[in-house]
């Protein structure tokens, strides 16, 4: 008999598992897909043997000491740095914007206080990165305009989020770029956090680590919403009987009875270039509209450590669109009426008895991978 089920088998819901496995409780994960780990989740390419992220490029990376431990008792790190550089104009440029991209944009060779006084006077704010007229409003515009003035705004954020979000900035919370660092340095990586990298066997061996524990029962191919049959549990089947962590689409569980919240879902394109290196980096954002994706990923350069065939490599283009009802939902869009909905939903939420929601779909929040399983491990505490 199980104490506790775990529907969706990301690492939200894999760390609830295991923490509450290893303190004796018997729990049963059910997944709907063929795999477990969730978005994050990689294989062997077929034509190439090149490991791929399936469900877009996941680069682990965290501040959380205590999440840096608990998953590094599952898999070794390489020492991967992430950097990006996005296309504009016919010109390459690093992000996040750094004062390389700043000098190279204006052709300038600005010092570190030169460039924040150009990019203050830009945003119209008097401070880079302060607070002003420019900032006065809530929306991805208005913070992005603060934060980097208009002109480079408008060159490597306002048509990159169009594509990629499919609703009009000022629609969008500022949350959306503030995940965005800016730098007034020469410094082009990615993130900042003290530990980066990427798991040495891959992601697929990670999530089997962290689930392989004679305390968990693993369910593969199963909805839990679907109706109750033999194949396995069902929300019918636990109601009142086992308590239960729902980390699916919120507004799903209660049957989009207070509206649909709004997706992005996000389509590939895969192909396999006669060529050892397509682009020379990991992943290249294409910031103009004239390109209908909104980056490349090669998945090569994620593990440049690894005997990779010298005569072909595999890509991805990468498309983004509204997710549609059968569509594999990525990122909130979150516009205002997203959020009002999902303050009806959470008030269901509340007075669900024996549920508790959480994890990226569940909460209706990004989360990069390091949060969803800070938050995990803080939920199995609380259970």
């Amino acid at each position: 008999m199980t104490d506790l089920v775990v529907v969706g088998a990301g690492p939200f819901g894999l760390t609830v598992a295991r923490v509450l496995a290893e303190r004796g409780r018997n729990v049963t994960v059910v997944e709907r897909r063929d795999h477990i780990g969730g978005n994050a989740h990689s294989s062997p390419d077929p034509a190439t043997g090149i490991e791929v992220h399936n469900y877009g490029a996941h680069l682990f990376h965290t501040s959380n000491q205590r999440v840096w431990e608990f998953l590094s008792r599952f898999t070794a790190w390489t020492g991967y740095t992430h950097r990006v550089f996005t296309r504009h104009r016919g010109e390459v440029y690093p992000l996040p914007i750094n004062l390389a991209t700043i000098n190279q944009f204006f052709r300038s060779a600005l010092s570190p206080d030169e460039a924040r006084a150009l990019i203050a006077e830009q945003a119209g704010t008097g401070q880079a990165g302060g607070s002003g007229t420019a900032a006065s409003g809530n929306s991805l515009r208005d913070k992005g305009v603060s934060l980097i003035g208009r002109p480079l705004y408008e060159a490597f954020i306002e048509s990159y989020t169009a594509k990629q979000w499919q609703t009009p900035a000022d629609q969008l919370p500022a949350s959306v770029i503030t995940r965005l660092p800016v730098r007034y340095n020469y410094d082009s990586r990615y993130f900042s956090d003290p530990h980066q990298g990427l798991p040495v066997d891959g992601y697929a061996a990670l999530w089997a680590r962290l689930a392989d524990h004679p305390r968990i029962d693993v369910v593969l191919g199963r909805d839990f919403l679907a109706p109750a049959d033999a194949a396995g549990p069902s929300r019918a089947a636990c109601a009142g009987r086992a308590p239960v962590v729902f980390t699916g689409p919120i507004d799903q569980y209660f049957g989009h009875s207070a509206g649909r919240l709004g997706w992005r879902t996000i389509d590939f394109e895969w192909s396999h270039p006669p060529t050892g290196d397509f682009q020379g980096c990991p992943v290249m954002n294409y910031a103009d509209l004239d390109a209908p994706w909104t980056r490349v990923i090669e998945f090569r350069h994620f593990h440049p450590e690894r005997d990779y065939p010298a005569d072909r490599t595999v890509i991805a283009h990468e498309y983004s669109r509204p997710a549609g009802a059968d569509d594999e939902p990525y990122y909130p869009i979150n516009r205002p009426a997203d959020r009002e909905r999902l303050e009806r939903y959470r008030q269901l939420a509340a007075a669900e008895p024996g549920v508790w929601f959480g994890g990226r779909l569940g909460r209706y929040q990004y989360l990069d991978m390091d949060m969803a399983v800070a938050a995990g491990l803080a939920l199995a505490e609380k259970l």
